[in-house]
C-alpha cells in the first residue's frame, strides 16, 4: 500500500481523537508507521479513538494547535517524515454559536502548524486538510473545482476558506526551497463508523434509531457529496507518500465521491432505513442557521495527477457505515475489516496506491 511509504516512518498527527483522524491513526498502524498524535480529549461520548483504543497504541499528546509554542515544541521533537493537520472545529451550527474559537482553531491554529514546519531542517511532506466548503458557493448544480474562488457564508465555511489561503501563502512564501513540501486537501461530505458529533446527520440518525425514536430531519432537501471516509484518506496518504517524489503535487487537491454519490439527505437517510429500520420527520425550519442547498466537487485533477479515484458508490458506503453501528461488541474489528476490503478493492482495480508496485506520479 503506498508504495510502503510509511513502513518504519515517523507521522505526525493533529486531531487524531476526532472522527477522521482515528480512522487515519488506525489505516497508519497499519501501514507500519510511528505515529504521534497531537489533540484535545475526544469531545464525544463514545468516542471512535477510546472504540479502537488507540492511546496505548501511539504516541498520545493532548494539547491545543491554539497554542503556537506547543505546537512548535512537539513537531521539533518528533522529527516528522509525514505530517497529516486534521485538527479542526468542523461543525457548521457550533461555528454560529462559537465563530472567534472556530477561527482560532481553524485558521490561527493551521498557521501555528505551518511555522512550526517553517523550523525543520529535514525532508517531510505535509498534508493539511481543511473541506468542500471552503469554496465560495453559487447555489446552484456546480462541481467545484481548486482554481474555484474560495469563500464561505458561515464561520466554519469561511474559516476553511482563510486556512487554504495561509496555506497557499505560506507555501509561496517560506516553503519553494525548503525540505518541506506543502498539500492541501479537500474532501467531500464524509460519512462511516465512530462518528458520535451532534448536529451531524448520520449520528443523528443512529442515536435516533438506537433509541427508538423517529429521526428529525432538519434539511431534507439539502444534496451534499456523500462519501466513506476510507475514500478522502486514500487520497490524503497516497497525495503525501507522492509528495516525497514530487514537489509539483505541492497544491490543492479535492477528493471526492463520484456524481452519483451527491443525494439529497432525505435520500441518505431513506439508505440508512434499508439497513436500520425506522422513520424519519422533516423538522424544516426557515429560521435555522444558513447551510448551503447544493454542493459537489470536481476530482478531475487528482484523478489526472495522482491516478486517484473513489472506490465505494453511495449504496455501500451507506451500508458499511450502518454495518458499522449495528454491531457494537465488533466496532475495533469491523474498522480493521473494513481498511483491508477498502484497500482490497483499491487493488483488484488498480489504483496506483494499492499496486504491489507503485509508481509515484
Amino acid at each position: 500500500m503506498f508504495g510502503n511509504a510509511f513502513q518504519g516512518r515517523t507521522v505526525w498527527l493533529s486531531g487524531h481523537t476526532g472522527f477522521k483522524g482515528a480512522w487515519l491513526a488506525e489505516w497508519l498502524l497499519s501501514l507500519g508507521a510511528r505515529v504521534h498524535g497531537f489533540a484535545l480529549p475526544p469531545n464525544t461520548a463514545p468516542s471512535l479513538f477510546e472504540q479502537l483504543g488507540l492511546a496505548s497504541r501511539l504516541r498520545h499528546e493532548i494539547n491545543d494547535v491554539r497554542d503556537a509554542g506547543a505546537v512548535r515544541r512537539s513537531i521539533e521533537t518528533v522529527q516528522p517524515d509525514f505530517v497529516f493537520h486534521l485538527a479542526a472545529q468542523s461543525l457548521v451550527r457550533l461555528s454560529y454559536e462559537e465563530p472567534a474559537q472556530t477561527y482560532a482553531v481553524n485558521v490561527t491554529g493551521t498557521v501555528h502548524v505551518l511555522e512550526a514546519l517553517r523550523a525543520l531542517r529535514k525532508p517531510c511532506a505535509a498534508v493539511f486538510v481543511t473541506t468542500d466548503k471552503c469554496y465560495e458557493n453559487i447555489g446552484r448544480p456546480h462541481a467545484y473545482r481548486e482554481t474555484d474562488p474560495l469563500g464561505g457564508h458561515d464561520p466554519y465555511s469561511s474559516s476553511k476558506a482563510a486556512a487554504e489561503i495561509a496555506i497557499a501563502s505560506w507555501r509561496r512564501s517560506f516553503f519553494q526551497d525548503h525540505p518541506v513540501r506543502i498539500a492541501s486537501a479537500r474532501a467531500g461530505n464524509v460519512i462511516g463508523g465512530g462518528d458520535w458529533a451532534r448536529d451531524r446527520i448520520v449520528p443523528d440518525c443512529i442515536r435516533a434509531l438506537q433509541q427508538g425514536n423517529p429521526i428529525a430531519v432538519r434539511n431534507p432537501r439539502a444534496t451534499r457529496p456523500w462519501q466513506h471516509v476510507l475514500e478522502p484518506l486514500s487520497g490524503y496518504l497516497w497525495l503525501a507518500a507522492s509528495l516525497t517524489g514530487n514537489p509539483a503535487l505541492a497544491t490543492a487537491f479535492n477528493f471526492g465521491p463520484a456524481h452519483e454519490a451527491g443525494r439529497s439527505v432525505a435520500e441518505l437517510v431513506e439508505e440508512i432505513l434499508k439497513h436500520w429500520p425506522g422513520r424519519w420527520e422533516d423538522k424544516s425550519d426557515p429560521r435555522a442557521p444558513h447551510e448551503a442547498a447544493w454542493l459537489e466537487l470536481s476530482i478531475e485533477k487528482a484523478r489526472a495527477e495522482l491516478g486517484w479515484r473513489p472506490l465505494w458508490g453511495f449504496a455501500a458506503t451507506v451500508e458499511q457505515t450502518v454495518r458499522w453501528y449495528r454491531e457494537p461488541s465488533r466496532w475495533r474489528e469491523l474498522t480493521a475489516e473494513q481498511i483491508r476490503a477498502y484497500s482490497a478493492a483499491a487493488r483488484a482495480s488498480g489504483l496506483p496506491w494499492a499496486r504491489s508496485e507503485t509508481h509515484h506520479p
